[in-house]
């Protein structure tokens, strides 16, 4: 039986939101989430009895928060909400970054902070499992009040507005939930606002980043083992005792890391000499990025288990909080930083091209990495595109949190710019995973070039024989794109074991 994730229980992980985001597990609540969830809706509606004026349940919202509404413009309220910020632009966001917002809402909910009906959280519960994904513009959130407008686009698709793709086929909302067997929902006063107001969708966007990010530095990491081997040069560098008396945590993980797959090599290297920067000090300068990923793991599931919107219900108290949760600074942050984390992996790929298919850095390998030069060019072409990637994150690699401009009438008078940061990021990751892929596709061609494919470390060869499956050896030019688009792939999403 397929594993459940279970909401409420635990806190979730950021592998549970990769399992269900891109397909593979289902979601439900726990008991204790359902039983928090009615609490937490039974304080609200006490609160609404007991005559409170109470921020976007009976006011407006926002800037608006000086009308007050009648019981039947607190429920117009909902869906309006809705509808006016349906104005997002761009390109839609990835399927996965917007399942995952929806997984985290429902953690949001689970919390019982939210004031809503257990009927709306098993609405969006059931579009999650049927695989009804919203249709979601990447343009329009400035991350404070959180992702209100990717969010107003994923929630207008439980009451039949907007589109969705289903089955693979995009589709307006009302005939994808008729498809999946749904039927559309009226909002109760506050659901709109909780559906909309929290930063689910940049944490999701970050948590799939954090996890792909990884992947694509171990494949970094294998390129310049490989690329180690090819051009033999010493392995010394790499050895515990270097990184130990350093100390920090990241380098000594990824020196690990290369060990662990020079481990048996037949290669005999003069360990006398001295190699390049970028097969020398692999560990030092890469180190950093290693360990500031691992340490946002907790930075990032906190955020996901989070109350993260706006106001807050105790539903054991019963108790009204008008705060900020909503705003995403310790999303952006983490983002905006590794954004440079990944314009320092794309220069180090830049250099490691240069190494392996110029003939004065190769040791004696052929220029451009292909037989009969001169009439095919190689890997010149792969080196030219490695080098427009490099340049394109570094343009990206600019911090997106500083850019706060006030808007929305000075109520969000500073704002993170989250969902910006997760935009840039997802695409300078997108350009450093390609810019990865090419750079295997080039040390593989050296291995082979150099004939030492049978003499290789084990983890090297295990590598070898991956790319060799998705990338065959180049003997003439040919075009490569989808080679690298197959090689790219598999970094980020390996065949299951």
């Amino acid at each position: 039986m397929a594993k459940t994730i279970r909401i409420g229980s635990v806190p979730l992980t950021l592998e549970d939101l990769r399992a269900a985001s891109r397909g593979r597990l289902r979601a439900e609540f726990v008991p204790g989430a359902l039983e928090r969830i009615d609490k937490g809706r039974a304080a609200l509606t006490a609160l609404v009895e007991s005559g409170q004026r109470l921020y976007g349940v009976n006011t407006g919202v926002g800037g608006n928060i000086k009308f007050a509404l009648s019981p039947e413009d607190a429920e117009a309220l909902q869906h309006n909400l809705l509808r006016h910020l349906s104005c997002a632009t761009g390109q839609p966001l990835p399927d996965d970054v917007v399942r995952g917002a929806m997984l985290l809402r429902l953690a949001t909910f689970a919390t019982g902070c939210s004031g809503v009906r257990v009927e709306l959280c098993r609405a969006l519960l059931d579009l999650l499992n049927a695989g009804v994904t919203p249709i979601v513009p990447r343009y329009g959130s400035v991350g404070a009040s959180g992702d209100l407008m990717p969010s107003a686009y994923i929630a207008r698709v439980l009451i039949g507005m907007g589109e969705a793709v289903f089955n693979g086929e995009r589709l307006p909302a009302t005939k994808a939930l008729q498809r999946a067997g749904l039927k559309p929902i009226a909002l109760a006063p506050k659901e709109g606002l909780a559906l909309i107001n929290g930063t689910a969708v940049m944490t999701s966007a970050a948590a799939l980043v954090l996890l792909d990010a990884q992947r694509v530095l171990q494949a970094l990491l294998q390129a310049i083992t490989l690329a180690t081997e090819a051009v033999e040069v010493p392995t010394e560098p790499y050895e515990a005792f270097v990184h130990e008396v350093k100390g920090h945590p990241g380098q000594i993980a990824v020196a690990a890391f290369m060990r662990h797959q020079l481990r048996g090599t037949r290669l005999n290297v003069d360990q006398g000499g001295q190699s390049c920067y970028t097969l020398r000090c692999g560990p030092q300068g890469l180190g950093p990025a290693w360990e500031a990923f691992d340490q946002a793991r907790p930075t990032i599931e906190r955020e996901m288990n989070s109350a993260n919107d706006n106001p807050l219900v105790d539903p054991e108290s019963g108790a009204l909080y008008r705060a900020g949760n909503f705003y995403g600074g310790h999303i952006a942050r983490a983002l905006d930083s590794w954004k440079i984390d990944f314009a320092i992996m794309g220069n180090w790929i830049n250099s490691l091209m240069a190494v392996l298919v110029d003939a004065r850095f190769n040791n004696g390998l052929p220029a451009n990495l292909v037989p009969n030069p001169g009439v095919n060019s190689g890997m010149k072409g792969l080196q030219l595109s490695v080098t427009s990637l490099a340049c394109a994150i570094r343009q990206m690699a600019g911090p997106s949190s500083i850019h706060s401009l006030p808007t929305e009438e000075y109520n969000q008078d500073v704002v993170s710019l989250g969902m910006h940061a997760a935009v840039t990021a997802m695409d300078a990751l997108e350009c450093l995973k390609n810019q990865v892929a090419m750079a295997v596709i080039a040390a593989a061609q050296a291995i082979d070039l150099r004939g030492c494919s049978e003499r290789l470390g084990q983890g090297n060869r295990d590598s070898y024989e991956e790319i060799r499956r998705l990338s065959a050896f180049l003997d003439r030019d040919r075009p490569l794109e989808l080679e690298i688009a197959a090689v790219a792939r598999w970094i980020t999403e390996p065949p299951e074991p």
